[in-house]
């Protein structure tokens, strides 16, 4: 039976830390300066290196007064270990950056945000679960976050907005509990009900009594809100009638909470937009991107 030959002796690897210690000092040759790089101190950075040193069992520097010098043991160990960590750092680099490009950061108005594109996304997650997906609720904000990958927001159908697509075309619905939905028995009747009324976008209102024939109707004494959602909120609690996108209701419809008492729908004259980053538009992005439009009303 063939001899086994000798058995290498085992150790373990240096801790990373003391060898990057050693590299940065050895660039440096100084241990202060390698540890203001390394934001270290400098007992720190020697007592790494003293570490090392023992753990390989060479002296690698030649210790002066105010200087530093490699030994010949520190000289060789140097090329191959810097190489090392060069690698390491790409490696991590790499995972760093494709966990980057894998990631998507979707601004959209708050009150979408918790209704339609919620949906979306719930869909698209279950089809591509590999990317990571940022949903950043804004309120009156076409831009969002500097690194922001889709921005989704409102805008006036008749200013055309530049760098963004049509994402979808939205109609109004009066929308409120069916208790107050009982009082409604013709469009009239509107006249002696609660108004809730979202701020800048009063010709909601104006709109919808044009599609009822109705001339005018007072807003004065209206509850009044910045956000599409409080509205939805405020009118599910049977604080009043709103008009609003009826995207933006369906949840509230499908609960029961809110109900149409009238059955018109006129075109809004705000619609969704949607915009890509030139800066921050990814593979990963444009997946999102199509989607989005392809599951728009």
């Amino acid at each position: 039976m063939p001899s086994k030959g000798p058995k290498m002796p085992s150790k373990k690897p240096p801790p990373l830390n003391f060898v990057r210690s050693y590299e940065c000092s050895a660039r440096h040759l100084s241990f202060t300066k390698a540890a203001d790089e390394l934001g270290l101190t400098q007992a720190a950075v020697s007592m790494h290196i003293r570490s090392l040193e023992k753990h390989l069992g060479v002296e690698l520097f030649v210790r002066y007064p105010r200087s530093l010098r490699l030994t010949e043991a520190g000289e060789a160990y140097l090329p191959t270990l810097r190489q090392a960590l060069l690698m390491i750092d790409a490696a991590t680099n790499s995972v760093r950056i494709d966990r980057q490009y894998k990631t998507v950061k979707i601004a959209a108005p708050m009150s979408l945000a918790e209704n339609w594109v919620s949906r979306r996304i719930a869909e698209f997650r279950s089809s591509h679960p590999d990317i990571d997906i940022i949903l950043q609720g804004t309120v009156w904000d076409h831009t969002g976050d500097p690194d922001t990958n889709i921005i989704i927001f409102m805008n006036r159908t008749a200013e055309e907005p530049l760098n963004a697509r049509l994402l979808m075309r939205e109609n109004l619905a009066l929308l409120c509990t069916p208790e107050l939905a009982s009082q409604l028995k013709e469009p009239a009747a509107l006249a002696d009900v609660p108004k809730i009324v979202v701020s800048g976008r009063q010709e909601y209102w104006t709109e919808f009594a044009r599609a009822l024939d109705l001339h005018s109707l007072d807003l004065e004494g209206s509850i009044r809100t910045n956000a599409s959602n409080i509205a939805l909120e405020l009118a599910s609690h049977g604080a009043g009638v709103a008009v609003l996108p009826i995207d933006l209701a369906m949840t509230y419809k499908d609960r029961e909470l809110l109900v149409e008492p009238f059955d018109h729908r006129p075109p809004s004259p705000w619609n969704y937009y949607i915009r890509e980053s030139q800066d921050h538009f990814l593979a990963a992005s444009q997946k999102l991107y199509d989607w989005l439009l392809s599951h728009a009303g």
